[in-house]
């Protein structure tokens, strides 16, 4: 399943040296003056998970294909982005084709590094970025609902519907909340997300902050936190100079260069791993000598639809799941000790895939 993350910001709040330690590539050029992305970078990021790494070793599979997510660095947003300022259209267009949005907010002081705004406050940046996000909204949702009106006297029942749902998130803009307030039936849950609305999508808020503060964050990142909390929004702190250093070290190294700063792990994998909770993701596995895979779904998802995955053809000739979750695969090494101990399972179509299972699928050709 193909799932991408926006990132988004005001210019030079570095965006782009976070898409090329995610990417470890320089393939998005960092410089200090705005606009400097013109097209958006896409690329593709493992999503780190030591479970894959265990099983392999256990399975002594040959090859192992780690889950992944897409990242879209986008073009730096401006004020006035909704009536097309800067590359306000372009901006809109390309955040609209994301799954989810992360806010990059300088939380550092440089004077070396200029702010398009002439001065350091991440929570006016993120009130710039969803301002313009909101207005956006709003102008598409007027010219729609104005679009629809013909089709819904003429009865048209989907009109209608498409209707209903747009003027709920107008009330909600109007309020000065983003669409994602709005609560939607499960009836209505699909018909929403086909509006594509920008400021129904999810959000996650990243706190770049100078390199001593990569640890536990600065002044800055807390009232970052604080508004995050009330929104019911995650965050994430990171520095973006350091995560682009030791994405160009080799992995020794950089677990050398890690721990030398203070820092247990790299803020890039905290960001994907977030970034994969957002989306309300996980994963499962299928291990054997030839790979060790793991897979990603959504959370809630039956087993055939888990197996669509793979293949639809393994969706559409589905049979069984057979099933072992991943801490009874660790503690019987293997899948024979799994079975001698009773944890090996043989699961239906009205199984929920958990997070860690490892799963072989029998189907009908």
């Amino acid at each position: 399943m193909g799932f991408k993350m926006g990132i988004v910001g005001l210019p030079n709040v570095g965006k782009s040296t976070l898409f090329n330690a995610l990417t470890k590539t320089a393939a998005a050029q960092a410089a200090n003056f705005p606009f400097c992305t013109i097209e958006p970078n896409v690329g593709e990021v493992a999503v780190p998970d030591a479970r894959l790494g265990k099983l392999a070793a256990i399975a002594g599979s040959k090859q192992i294909i780690p889950a992944r997510m897409t990242f879209v660095d986008i073009a730096g947003l401006v004020r006035g982005a909704s009536k097309g300022e800067g590359l306000g259209n372009q901006f809109l267009a390309n955040i609209r084709e994301c799954d989810a949005i992360a806010h990059v907010l300088r939380c550092f002081e440089d004077g070396d590094i200029t702010h398009v705004e002439g001065r350091i406050d991440p929570v006016a940046d993120a009130e710039t970025i969803e301002t313009e996000l909101m207005l956006a909204d709003l102008e598409s949702i007027e010219r729609r609902r104005a679009n629809l009106a013909r089709k819904i006297k003429g009865n048209d029942k989907d009109a209608a519907d498409q209707d209903r749902l747009l003027a709920l998130a107008q009330k909600a803009l109007e309020d000065g909340q983003p669409a994602r307030v709005v609560k939607v039936s499960e009836d209505d849950a699909r018909a929403w997300s086909l509006l594509q609305l920008l400021t129904a999508k999810p959000v996650l808020y990243v706190c770049n902050v100078e390199e001593t503060s990569a640890e536990s964050g600065n002044s800055q990142s807390a009232r970052v936190a604080e508004m995050a909390a009330k929104q019911g929004a995650g965050t994430v702190v990171i520095s973006a100079r350091i995560e682009e250093e030791i994405a160009q070290l080799p992995d020794e190294d950089a677990a050398a260069f890690l721990e030398e700063m203070g820092l247990q792990e790299a803020g890039l994998d905290r960001l994907i791993r977030a970034g994969y909770a957002l989306l309300g993701l996980q994963t499962y596995f299928t291990i054997g000598p030839k790979e060790a895979r793991a897979w990603t779904i959504l959370k809630g998802m039956l087993a055939p639809q888990a197996a669509g995955v793979i293949h639809g053809d393994f969706e559409k000739g589905f049979i069984r799941a057979e099933t072992i979750g991943y801490e009874d695969y660790i503690a019987g090494k293997g899948e024979a000790g799994a079975k001698e101990a009773g944890k090996f399972r043989v699961e239906g179509k009205t199984y929920e895939v958990k997070d860690g299972d490892v799963l072989h699928f029998l189907f009908n050709a």
